[in-house]
C-alpha cells in the first residue's frame, strides 16, 4: 500500500486560499432544541500532539487537512491541557472533571474512574443514555482503562480494574525525589527499544499500521451510520505522533533533514534555564532519547520524524472528512479536533510531554465545525481548557444539562469567537503518586507556574515578547501584582478552589 499524496498537495494550496476569507455559516445558530434532527460528533483525537500545525503558525507542517478544517470551524489559539500526560488527560476531558476534583493523577494510578465514582457519567456513556449510537476506533481513554459501557460498539475489556488511588502523600525530601525520578528512569529504559524510535514505512506496511486501521473503521462506522440514520457520536482515536515516530515513507520525504531547524533553547540534556526553578524540568526525559544525550544531528532526525507523523495523522483525519462528505453528512455532524497534550522537541533538552508545565507541552491543537455556528471560519484568542468540550457538545447537541461538570459550554465563542471570556486554563503534574508537584496558570496575557517539594519556586514569562521562555519575570518589581494574583489562582486551583474568572487586568494587560 502506498500513500497518495496528489490530495494532500492539493488541500496545501488550498489552504493558503482559505486562510485569506471567511467562510460564512451553512446553517443557522445553534440551537439543539429546536432542530428537527440531532446532531451527530465526529470526536477526531491525536495522541501527544503539540500545536504544530500550519494553521498554528508552523513553518514546517504539511497539514492541509487539518488547516481546511480549522478554516472552515473556529480555531482555538489557545487551548490547554488539564495534565500533560495521556491517562489523567482523557480522564478529565472524558469525565469533565478537573484532575484535582477526583485525584486523576499518573497513568498507571489513574485507573477506571468508574470504580472510584460510580455516580460519574463519561462523555460517550451521557450520549449513548440519549439515544446515540457511539462507536469507537482507537485510542480515547487511556490504554487498558476504557468506559467499556459507555459504547456500542468498539468498547474493550479493561486491564486495570482498580479503584483511583486517593490519600496521596507528599514529597518528604529531595532525596526521596531523587531516588524515585532514578526508579522511573530504570522503568523507561525497559521501553526505550520501543519508544526511542522512528521508521519509514513502505508498500504494504502502510496498510498494516495502527492509525491506518483506525480510520479505515471509522470509514465503516461512517457508511454504516448513513444506512442506519441513528445520530451517533464517533470517536477516532489516532495514536501518533506517540513514539515510536513511525509513518509512510511519503511523509518522511515531506521534510528534508537539512531543512530542520532546532529550537533556539535546544539542549542535548534536559536543562535547567538559568534564573528557573529546578522543578520546571525533570531530570530525565520519559519518550525519546531516555537516558543518553541528542546531538543535533540526531535531534533533527528526530523532529523530522515527528514531523512525518503529525502529516501521517493529518492524512487520515483528511480520509474520515472525505468519507463523512461522500455520505452527505456534513452539514449534520458537528466535528471537533484535539489531542490530549503538548510535547517538547528539544526545547530545554526535553523530548516528552510528562511534567512539562511549559507551554509547549500544555497547549494542544483545537478545532470545533459545527456548521450552524455564526463564527465558523475564524479563529478565537480566548483562553480554554480541554475540559470544556464535554459540556459544549452537550450543550450544541441539546441534550440535558449534565450540572456536576467542572467546564463551561464553548458555545458563545462559537458564534462569536471574540467573546469577553475570562477564564484561566489550568494544568497540574504529580509526580505519578507523590503529590501535586506543580501547576501552571494560563491567561491570555501571562503564563505562570509554581513547584512544589523538590525545586520549589515559580516562573512568570510574556508569552508576547518571549515566546520560547527564556527569561523568568516572576522576582522583576514590575510584575509583582501579576505574581501575587496568579499566585493566588494557583494555590486556590491546587486546593480545589477554582475562581470562575481571573482578577481584573490579569489576563490581557
Amino acid at each position: 500500500m502506498t500513500v497518495d499524496l496528489t490530495h494532500h498537495a492539493q488541500l496545501l494550496t488550498a489552504s493558503a486560499v482559505l486562510g485569506s476569507i471567511s467562510i460564512a455559516p451553512a446553517l443557522s445558530q445553534p440551537d439543539g432544541q429546536t432542530d428537527k434532527k440531532r446532531m451527530n460528533v465526529l470526536f477526531l483525537i491525536s495522541d501527544d500532539m503539540r500545536a504544530e500545525l500550519s494553521v498554528y503558525g508552523s513553518r514546517l507542517a504539511h497539514t492541509p487537512n487539518l488547516d481546511r478544517l480549522a478554516q472552515q470551524g473556529v480555531r482555538f489559539e489557545r487551548a490547554y491541557c488539564q495534565y500533560p500526560l495521556s491517562g489523567p488527560s482523557r480522564a478529565s476531558l472524558l469525565t469533565g472533571r478537573r484532575p484535582t476534583t477526583g485525584d486523576l493523577y499518573g497513568n498507571a494510578m489513574s485507573e477506571f474512574f468508574g470504580n472510584t465514582y460510580p455516580d460519574w457519567i463519561s462523555l460517550p456513556k451521557y450520549f449513548r443514555q440519549h439515544g446515540y449510537a457511539t462507536l469507537r476506533s482507537g485510542k480515547v481513554f487511556h490504554g487498558g482503562m476504557d468506559d467499556a459501557e459507555a459504547w456500542t460498539e468498539g468498547g474493550e475489556s479493561r486491564r486495570r480494574d482498580l479503584p483511583v488511588s486517593k490519600n496521596i502523600p507528599a514529597y518528604v525530601s529531595d532525596e526521596e525525589y531523587l531516588a524515585h525520578i532514578e526508579r522511573m528512569t530504570r522503568a523507561d529504559l525497559g521501553q526505550a527499544a520501543h519508544s526511542d524510535r522512528w521508521e519509514a514505512v513502505t508498500g504494504d506496511a502502510v496498510g498494516e499500521q495502527g492509525d491506518t486501521r483506525v480510520a479505515n473503521r471509522v470509514i465503516e462506522y461512517i457508511k454504516r451510520s448513513k444506512e442506519t440514520g441513528q445520530p451517533f457520536f464517533i470517536a477516532c482515536g489516532l495514536v501518533k505522533p506517540h513514539s515510536p515516530l513511525i509513518a509512510p515513507k511519503e511523509f518522511f520525504d515531506l521534510y528534508p533533514v537539512e531543512n530542520i531547524p532546532l529550537p533556539p533553547d535546544f539542549a542535548s540534556l534536559p536543562s535547567i534555564p538559568v534564573g528557573f526553578p529546578a522543578g520546571s524540568i525533570r531530570p530525565n526525559t520519559a519518550d525519546l532519547f531516555i537516558s543518553r544525550s541528542a546531538s543535533p544531528e540526531d535531534a533533527r532526525d528526530m523532529i523530522r520524524a515527528y514531523l512525518a507523523c503529525v502529516s501521517y495523522v493529518d492524512w487520515n483525519v483528511g480520509r474520515v472528512l472525505d468519507e463523512l462528505d461522500r455520505q452527505g453528512l456534513r452539514d449534520n455532524t458537528i466535528i471537533v479536533f484535539w489531542s490530549d497534550h503538548g510535547y517538547q522537541l528539544g526545547e530545554k533538552g526535553k523530548w516528552s510531554k510528562a511534567g512539562s508545565l511549559w507551554e509547549q507541552g500544555t497547549r494542544v491543537p483545537f478545532i470545533i465545525l459545527d456548521p450552524r455556528a455564526k463564527g465558523n471560519g475564524t479563529s478565537s484568542p480566548r483562553t480554554v481548557e480541554l475540559l470544556d468540550i464535554y459540556p459544549t457538545l452537550v450543550d450544541l447537541c441539546g441534550l440535558p444539562e449534565y450540572k456536576d461538570l467542572d467546564g463551561v459550554s464553548l458555545r458563545p465563542l462559537l458564534d462569536n469567537p471574540l467573546s469577553e471570556r475570562d477564564r484561566p486554563a489550568y494544568t497540574v503534574w504529580n509526580e505519578h503518586g507523590k503529590g501535586i508537584t506543580g501547576v501552571a496558570v494560563r491567561t491570555e496575557r501571562w503564563r505562570y507556574a509554581e513547584f512544589f517539594g523538590h525545586g520549589a519556586g515559580a516562573f512568570l514569562t510574556d508569552p508576547v515578547n518571549d515566546p520560547h521562555e527564556l527569561r523568568n519575570l516572576v522576582t522583576d518589581p514590575k510584575y509583582k501584582d501579576v505574581v501575587a494574583e496568579l499566585h493566588k489562582l494557583a494555590t486556590k486551583y491546587v486546593e480545589g478552589k477554582t475562581e470562575l474568572s481571573s482578577p481584573q487586568g490579569i489576563t490581557k494587560k
